[in-house]
């Protein structure tokens, strides 16, 4: 994927190549820090505010000061993409960590490292029309994952093992209650209505999740926050998943088992169109 040449720091804008930090980066030895990935549609953000919003809770949960103001952070994340004239389907990967000083586990007292970039990421036309499988994995992360925090091990061991099984994604439980996915918000449909885990501790609060929500409100759609079993996840009629790089992903496995014979459901084709109209992207596939 292309990496546009010119990046956002704490400092402003340089360019990519000459973006160092030392060995003594917090991000780097304790995963110190939060993070955002904001998508782009035909050179337009999609969920800005949604984004910026919860990087400022995120950051306020650890104890972490921003090097910028919300008015700056807006001002700057567009000029953002003006300086790499962005027009095409792209994501912004922004960072912030507390900073770098001598290894000590007590906040340093130094200010935050921060950068933002650009890279291209075209649309999963062919996941999205498809649909995708899933392995479920038990969830063994820690109990604050609505925080965006960098520490994501148990994350990236989960995903590893879904791609080594030939699966697009892990959907996790505890004690055989439904969280989330490693990188994604995870829904059943039944009966015609929607389920979803509530906006616990124990899941991030998407914001591709929200505006689901108001999706399937528009449409007529139920969706209710309650945790739902793996037992009631294998029974579904449909299942899909929702992310800002995986939009709303229809899953037709898990476990190698087939959900509704393997094909995206109607509900599921119905909230892709409306996720569709209301990030202004020239319709495509559905």
């Amino acid at each position: 994927m292309k990496l546009y040449e010119n990046l956002l720091t704490q400092s402003g804008f340089i360019h990519k190549d000459d973006l160092h930090y030392p060995f003594d980066e917090r991000g780097l030895q304790f995963g110190d820090g939060v993070y955002e990935v904001i998508r782009i549609y035909q050179g337009n953000y999609y969920l800005l505010t949604e984004h910026v919003e919860r990087l400022i809770r995120s950051a306020k949960a650890i104890k972490l000061t921003l090097p910028y103001s919300e008015d700056q952070l807006y001002k700057q994340l567009n000029e953002l993409l003006i300086k790499n004239k962005v027009t095409s389907d792209a994501k912004v990967y922004l960072q912030v960590t507390r900073g770098s000083a001598p290894r000590d586990h007590v906040f340093p007292g130094v200010s935050a490292n921060f950068y933002a970039y650009v890279q291209d990421l075209p649309r999963p036309t062919t996941r999205l029309q498809e649909g995708v499988g899933v392995i479920t994995q038990e969830d063994v992360r820690w109990h604050n994952c609505y925080i965006k925090s960098l520490n994501l091990l148990p994350n990236v061991l989960a995903k590893q093992e879904a791609k080594e099984n030939g699966c697009f994604e892990a959907i996790l439980h505890r004690d055989q209650t439904v969280t989330e996915c490693s990188s994604s918000n995870a829904y059943i449909v039944k009966d015609g209505k929607i389920f979803t885990h509530p906006e616990t501790n124990n899941i991030l609060h998407g914001c591709v999740r929200s505006r689901v929500k108001k999706l399937a409100k528009q449409n007529g759609i139920l969706l209710e926050e309650t945790p739902f079993t793996l037992e009631q996840l294998n029974d579904a009629d449909e299942v899909f998943l929702s992310s800002s790089t995986a939009e709303v992903m229809p899953i037709v496995a898990i476990n190698q088992s087939l959900v509704n014979n393997g094909k995206p459901g109607k509900i599921t084709r119905l909230l892709q169109t409306a996720y569709e109209q209301d990030a202004r992207i020239k319709k495509t596939i559905f």
